[in-house]
């Protein structure tokens, strides 16, 4: 007769060893290092770790992203940069809820202290600023951003710390390189100018219509333009959806309750 089979004391003993190592892993990977973001992003050649955040230790040479030209400003996904930093380890929070993270091209030297900030210095704080001066009319690439320190009296309340808020509207007035961004520097791009034929959509319920009509006003996404049927001469208004193409009927009415609600939602297409 047989005897049923026991577990001896060596196979409990390699459970538990199995049991705290997985726990140890399962540990390493979802509790990570919490890391804060630099105030002041600038980068020597390729972007790493160190170069981002603080306190990141043995990876502070984890690279992330390749730099831009110097003096110009390179542009990084948030959320691949959150995965690649809890890949090694720390996590990053992304209190503000950044989309795009400007890193400014530099030297390895470190700039000169002016003498302005050696005689005087002022409380200083971090705020979106433009790497380059930009003319009335220019649109806002993502190598014209960077985060840096500016004078507390010259950071505007309202000024924007997500780029993408700023990128792809225009200038309003001269900008100079090195000011903070102001949500009053610049203006949705107009995709729709005064006298432009315009193509004129109607979606509701399966009834897809469309007809030219002359723009008798200028717009942005998103904005109200008046268009004129060239065959009837009948003006009416319609919301602009693109470079000379507009909506009217339920769409337009949407866009008109989507834009009071987040006006800037359009800006970022």
């Amino acid at each position: 007769m047989k005897r049923p089979r026991t577990r001896t004391p060596r196979r409990h003993a390699a459970a538990t060893i199995l049991a705290a190592v997985a726990s140890f892993a399962g540990q390493s990977v979802f509790a990570g290092e919490p890391v804060s973001l630099r105030p002041d992003l600038s980068a020597a050649g390729a972007i790493t770790l160190g170069d981002l955040f603080d306190g990141v230790g043995a990876q502070a040479k984890t690279v992330v992203g390749n730099g831009a030209p110097i003096g110009q400003s390179a542009v990084l996904d948030a959320g691949e940069v959150q995965r690649i930093a809890h890949i090694h380890g720390l996590d990053w929070d992304n209190p503000k809820g950044i989309r795009r993270i400007i890193v400014l091209s530099t030297t390895n030297a470190a700039p000169a202290a002016t003498t302005e900030t050696a005689a005087a210095p002022r409380h200083m704080v971090e705020a979106l600023t433009y790497a380059h001066s930009l003319n009335t009319g220019d649109m806002v690439q993502p190598q014209d951003l960077t985060f840096g320190k500016v004078a507390a009296f010259q950071a505007p309340p309202d000024g924007p710390v997500d780029a993408v808020r700023v990128i792809g509207k225009v200038a309003r007035r001269p900008l100079r390189a090195g000011a903070a961004v102001s949500p009053q520097d610049v203006a949705p791009a107009q995709v729709i100018k005064r006298d432009d034929v315009v193509e004129i959509a109607y979606h509701d319920d399966g009834v897809n219509l469309v007809l030219q009509g002359k723009a008798m006003s200028a717009a942005s996404v998103g904005e109200p333009v008046t268009v004129m049927n060239t065959s009837s001469k009948k003006v009416f208004q319609a919301i602009a959806i693109g470079p000379d193409q507009a909506v009217v009927g339920p769409e337009a009415e949407r866009m008109r309750a989507a834009s009071v609600v987040d006006p800037a939602q359009f800006a970022s297409r």
